[in-house]
Parts: structure tokens; C-alpha cells; sequence
């Protein structure tokens, strides 16, 4: 598919599938820099929180779904290897020059884990900003499919008013709004490839019912003017303070 033709998809639809982003030997070296973090090996801080605390814990002193926010503050020369440059070389051919790097996360789903990210849209969480272009770029570090969390996106509801959210359980842990997955469509990956979606578009995953990890690397590109309009307001998606904001 030409970049032409993935604009207009991603125009049409909220969002894009791209295969190999990564090729073997690149996801082989992320998931050890993954790994460093989920051990504990590299200590993530109040960077590191559970995005399914609203539910009963499935493992006696571990997470449903883990999130580490900001993996490029603990791992030297994350920012300049290739699903960085790769993502944002892509953001710009899709929504232009001045796209630029405005914050990333982990998301691991582990084995049996079951707990699903509820529907939501990525822009309920942000600020007010004059320009809402602004793409996610989700990397399956493994395989993704439906049984492991996988994306489900609802194809042209980032067309759509941003539909009411609430908290899921208590407040300051993941937002929610209304969706099912008869308005989905299933995104499986393989290891290295991606999405790119809006932050309009609504979309889930199920709970991990399956023997194996999945690991998810997301990278999150905004205008330049428009992240240093975010950091004038003080909002630096939980880099200096593990706050969720929410509006509807």
C-alpha cells in the first residue's frame, strides 16, 4: 500500500495495520530491554502501574495489565533506535514534517492474566488542543492475536463527538466508555508489525487467556508546537507526576 493510499485509509478509518516495522533480530532486542523492566531488573518507579486495577488481581502481587510509562527515560538510545526513527519517519509521511516524539509505554499482558482494556479513546485522556493531529503507534513485540489482546478498533469514530468516558474502577486508573466488538474490527499482528491510529478512534482488547506474554511497545508522535503547548500546561503524560486526566 503506497503512503498515499495509507493516508487516506487512515483518514477514512482512524487507523492503519503496517506489516514488519521491526524485523527479527530488532524485536529480539526490545524484548530484552522489556524484559529488563517488566523483572525489575531496571527499576521503573512510579513510572509503573496496573491499567486493570479495577479488576480482581489474577496473580497474588503482580498486575493485571502492566503499563511503564516513559521506557525511553530508563533505557539509553531507545529514542534513536529503529521503532522510534521508523514510527516517526511514518507519522510524518502521514500527517507531516512537524510531527515529532511526545511521550511512549509498555503495555505487557501476561499469561492467564485475562483482564481486558476497555474501550476508550486515546484523546480522553489529553488536554485541549487547537491542533488534534496526533498518532499511536502500537508495535506487537509478540505475536497478537485476538486471544492475547490484540487491538479492536471501531473504524470511523474518530469522526465521530468523543464519546462520554468514565473511570474504570477508581479514579486515576484507565478510562472507559461505551463500545462492543460488533463495531470492531480484529487487528492481529505478527512480531515487529504495528498500527497507527488517531487519537479519536475508539478501540479495546481482550484479556490475555492464553500460555504467553503479550508485549506491546507504544509510541505516542504530536506536532512539535502542540507538545510544547502540553508541557506549558503542565500535563507530560505522567513523566513528572502519575496522574491520569479525563475529559468528555
Amino acid at each position: 500500500m503506497s503512503f498515499s493510499e495509507q493516508r487516506l485509509e487512515l483518514e477514512r478509518h482512524g487507523f492503519i495495520a503496517v506489516d514488519q516495522l521491526l524485523d527479527e533480530q530488532q524485536v529480539a532486542w526490545y524484548l530484552t530491554c522489556y524484559d529488563r523492566i517488566l523483572s525489575g531488573v531496571i527499576d521503573a518507579g512510579p513510572w509503573r502501574s496496573d491499567l486493570g486495577s479495577g479488576q480482581p488481581r489474577k496473580r497474588e502481587g503482580a498486575e493485571n495489565i502492566t503499563q511503564v510509562m516513559w521506557p525511553s527515560e530508563l533505557i539509553p538510545g531507545l529514542l534513536t533506535s529503529p521503532a522510534y526513527e521508523g514510527g516517526l519517519q511514518m507519522t510524518r509521511q502521514l500527517l507531516g514534517s512537524d510531527m515529532a516524539f511526545d511521550f511512549d509505554m509498555l503495555i505487557d499482558k501476561a499469561p492467564y492474566t485475562q483482564t481486558p482494556t476497555p474501550f476508550h479513546q486515546d484523546m480522553a485522556y489529553w488536554v485541549e488542543l487547537p491542533d488534534r493531529r496526533a498518532l499511536s503507534c502500537w508495535i506487537a513485540l509478540d505475536e497478537a492475536t485476538a486471544d492475547n489482546g490484540c487491538m479492536w478498533f471501531v473504524p470511523g469514530s474518530h469522526r465521530l463527538p468523543l464519546r462520554k468516558h468514565r473511570w474504570h474502577g477508581a479514579p486515576g486508573g484507565a478510562l472507559e466508555c461505551d463500545g462492543d466488538e460488533a463495531e470492531c474490527v480484529c487487528v492481529p499482528l505478527r512480531p515487529g508489525s504495528c498500527t497507527f491510529h488517531t487519537g479519536g478512534v475508539v478501540h479495546y482488547s481482550r484479556g490475555n487467556s492464553t500460555a504467553g506474554h503479550r508485549r506491546a511497545l507504544i509510541i505516542n508522535f504530536r506536532p512539535e508546537a502542540m507538545i510544547r503547548l502540553e508541557r506549558e500546561q503542565g500535563f507530560d503524560h505522567g513523566k513528572t507526576r502519575n496522574v491520569r486526566e479525563m475529559r468528555s
